[in-house]
């Protein structure tokens, strides 16, 4: 069964998404080595979510309560207090809902700007950061794979990603109030991930020919040849110069010590972790905007109701597929079984490869339609009909539940 802890910046502030963000890169592999109920775990941090999913081993409500006391259990080792206010701001989805919600998410239909083009990204980075500790798991991998296969649908029918949207580029949208002339400003980007390649596109498109960026990891000169800009390697010089300075990185931490002078400059702010102190907005001719400022201005997820229509099919869809398994498996175990059988008996007779290469096509061919019809039938909520046949055919059992009833959207987390 599927489980989604999930909280973002509708529910939670963004100061206590940062802190958590900071403790969770170990939280999967402790969820899984840490209870017997975990037999899988993903766990997906961004600029505006903290989101834990689960594969656990019961589908009882029982297992689903254990499983998310071990989630806030786990968090509480690392993260204190700010444990209990997750919980506090915190959604739970199980069962069918968790492919709604993860399906939703990777199209950009949750995040602070809508149909922002990174989530996308970030879910299949989460999803390899797990396979890497190990914690991934089956049912994890088909969902997260279907997510990614959905955002690309839902982008390719309803046009999210048209509009390039990004973090980014909500925040230049608003900067574009306060800077005069683009083309004449001199803008720093400290940070060389993919954010601030996607930052430096984003700026090259209103005009800005003065790009500059820093690293504290000391990449900036091979990322300045890839993308054609002026590398600094002194931060405080650099921003003595620049009238806009963007921060991208996890790497480094900008603070009033950085800032030269008193000089009037635009500091935005798009980590989390947060790149720039507080204090530093409150400096003389610093203007600073953060995650905080950028979400009172994001625009409402509630304008692309169509997205969420194919989204809420796509999840139909893949609930059907994971009801229908048990006896596709069942089926497929059977007929195999039979196949592997005649293959020896085709060996013995010493009958050559294209021999078993044309059995093996065969038995593909003759699954596919009964798998097919397996999983229509699971998602008009037939699933025994299927079980039925199998066992009135071939004496195979296969066990398998009917779908829940649907009840219109879910939260949002």
């Amino acid at each position: 069964m599927l489980l989604c802890v999930t909280a973002n910046h509708r529910t939670a502030d963004f100061e206590l998404l940062d802190r958590v963000s900071r403790g969770a890169s170990s939280v999967a592999g402790d969820l899984v080595t840490g209870s017997d109920v975990v037999a899988g775990a993903v766990v997906l941090a961004t600029c505006n979510r903290f989101e834990a999913y689960l594969e656990i081993d019961e589908p009882l409500t029982a297992a689903v309560e254990v499983a998310t006391e071990v989630v806030f259990a786990t968090l509480a080792a690392s993260l204190g207090d700010d444990a209990g206010r997750l919980r506090d701001a915190a959604a739970v989805h199980a069962g069918p809902a968790v492919a709604r919600h993860l399906f939703a998410v990777t199209s950009g239909l949750e995040s602070l700007v809508l149909g922002e083009d990174e989530i996308a990204g970030q879910v299949q980075r989460a999803l390899a950061a797990a396979r890497e500790a190990g914690t991934s798991s089956g049912g994890l991998e088909r969902l997260f794979q279907r997510a990614t296969r959905t955002s690309r649908e839902v982008r390719a029918a309803a046009d999210l990603g048209g509009a390039g949207r990004t973090v980014a580029r909500l925040a230049l949208d608003l900067a574009s109030t306060r800077v005069a002339d683009w083309s004449a400003t001199t803008v720093l980007v400290v940070g060389t991930g993919s954010y601030a390649a996607t930052t430096i596109t984003a700026l090259r498109a209103r005009g800005v020919t003065d790009l500059r960026v820093f690293s504290a990891t000391g990449r900036a000169e091979r990322f300045a040849a890839r993308f054609g800009v002026r590398a600094e390697h002194d931060l405080g010089a650099a921003i003595a110069d620049a009238g806009v300075v963007i921060t991208c990185t996890a790497r480094y931490e900008v603070t009033a010590a950085d800032i030269p002078d008193e000089r009037r400059r635009l500091i935005i702010d798009l980590g989390l972790p947060r790149n720039v102190r507080p204090e530093v907005g409150a400096l003389p001719g610093v203007e600073l905007i953060d995650l905080e400022v950028l979400a009172l201005h994001a625009p409402l997820p509630e304008l692309e109701p169509g997205a969420r229509e194919l989204v809420g099919s796509a999840a139909d869809a893949f609930a059907a597929e994971e009801l229908a398994a048990p006896a596709i498996v069942a089926l497929r175990s059977h007929v195999f079984a039979a196949l592997e059988a005649e293959l020896a008996r085709s060996r013995a007779r010493g009958e050559d490869e294209r021999t078993e290469q044309a059995l093996r096509h065969f038995a593909g061919v003759l699954l596919h339609e009964p798998s097919v019809r397996a999983r229509d039938l699971a998602a008009q909520g037939r699933s025994e009909e299927f079980a039925a046949a199998l066992r009135v055919l071939y004496g195979v059992e296969a066990e398998v539940t009917p779908p829940p009833r649907r009840r219109g959207r879910p939260s949002a987390g």
